[in-house]
């Protein structure tokens, strides 16, 4: 048995997120359904790195599918880039090691969270409008209180099947660039919906609804209830994976 490793990446914006479901499109079934299409009909089942909600874009995404004929590599990824629609794009396939895990061998994950501040049409699928001024200072004091090795519930979704909810934050930061904002984080493990409820809180720190107190006081609370919304979907892509 062979392990083969992809490199993808995908515009979510048509997708109910990576994860297959009963009766919605999602990335993994498209892609499981075409290599099923290349194998003759074999069943095939796939293992991501991680989910994406809806709506939720990939820059570099990887996954793992084992198996034990063997394959031409660069035949496969000719044929799915010719199968799969314009909005999945399969980048590398490789072997690895069998131990090599797509989910659990990766060591940190970086997400990016893009917002425009002048009205784009050609941005609706891809980023956040905010019209209002922001204060990219308060903002990013209110970033660097995230790093660390924190208990992240006030930003988590409830109801979810993990154990803990520990991340550890190795980076945290707003970007201006020109007429856009680019927040970036990086962390060892991410809990679901927890990038667009910072997000979506640090946003009410720039527009000085919330202090930095207050901030400060959500993390400490451990209470969904006390961030502010999630930010929309679309402006949240996976940037990076490491292994």
């Amino acid at each position: 048995m062979k392990r083969y490793f992809f490199k993808i990446s995908y515009n979510g914006t048509s997708f109910f997120g990576w994860q297959k479901q009963k009766s919605e499109r999602s990335i993994q079934q498209t892609i499981e359904q075409n290599i099923s299409k290349i194998q003759s009909n074999k069943e095939v089942t796939i293992v991501g790195c991680g989910r994406t909600d809806t709506g939720v874009h990939a820059k570099e995404y990887f996954f793992h599918w084992d198996d034990a004929n063997g394959i031409q590599i660069e035949q496969l990824q000719y044929k799915l880039n010719k199968m799969l629609p314009d909005t999945i794009s399969i980048h590398d396939i490789f072997t690895v090691e069998s131990d090599l895990h797509a989910r659990f061998s990766a060591y940190q994950r970086t997400y990016r969270y893009n917002i425009h501040q002048e009205k784009d049409p050609f941005l609706i699928d891809r980023s956040w409008y905010i019209a209002q001024k922001l204060d990219l200072k308060k903002m990013n004091d209110a970033a660097q209180l995230l790093i660390g090795e924190k208990d992240f519930s006030s930003f988590a979704k409830t109801k979810t099947d993990v154990k803990h909810h520990i991340c550890k934050l190795y980076d945290a930061k707003w970007i201006q660039q020109e007429n856009s904002l680019v927040f970036e984080i990086r962390a060892n493990r991410f809990l679901r919906n927890m990038v667009r409820a910072i997000v979506g809180t640090c946003i009410d720190v720039g527009l000085n609804k919330l202090s930095l107190k207050e901030f400060e006081k959500i993390i400490s609370d451990k209470n969904r209830q006390e961030a502010s919304s999630s930010a929309p979907p679309q402006g949240l892509f996976l940037w990076k994976v490491d292994y």
